[in-house]
């Protein structure tokens, strides 16, 4: 599972961004600061994980990414940070509509934190921990990990 998880980071490596929204630069350098905010603002390590491989789906293709990674992360890791990856981009494209559908879902709070995070980890000079780095930290949290 870390071999594959690191192999989908690593896949992010150079994946350009448009500028007018990305200014940081490649998918891998803004998903590391997204974990790396996620960290340093909540106590949840399901957020970090979601920030962390929220874009993993830009490696095959940017429209529709937030499905692509959802599939890629079926079975790896748990069912809400799947379902995180798969709505991250909802409340940026329809967020009235994404707040009347799940509320009263308990991961609303998560994809709102998550979508903030997304939106800050956008810094061209921020500095950031390498993926390897990353995925020790979430090594202790064995319910972020699938059934």
């Amino acid at each position: 599972m870390y071999d594959y998880l690191l192999s989908l980071l690593y896949d992010l490596d150079g994946v350009q961004q448009n500028p007018k929204y990305h200014p940081e630069g490649d998918a891998l350098f803004h998903s590391l600061q997204a974990f790396e905010i996620a960290r340093s603002n909540s106590l949840e390590p399901i957020l970090w994980a979601s920030a962390l491989v929220h874009d993993v789906g830009k490696a095959v293709e940017s429209h529709g990414h937030e499905h692509i990674g959802a599939e890629m992360l079926q079975g790896v890791l748990c069912e809400d940070i799947v379902w995180l990856v798969q709505h991250h981009l909802d409340l940026m494209t329809a967020p009235r509509r994404t707040r009347h559908r799940f509320a009263g879902d308990p991961r609303l709070p998560l994809l709102q934190k998550l979508r903030q995070f997304d939106v800050q980890g956008r810094d061209p000079n921020a500095t950031t921990m390498s993926p390897e780095q990353a995925l020790l930290l979430l090594k202790p949290f064995h319910s972020l990990i699938a059934a």
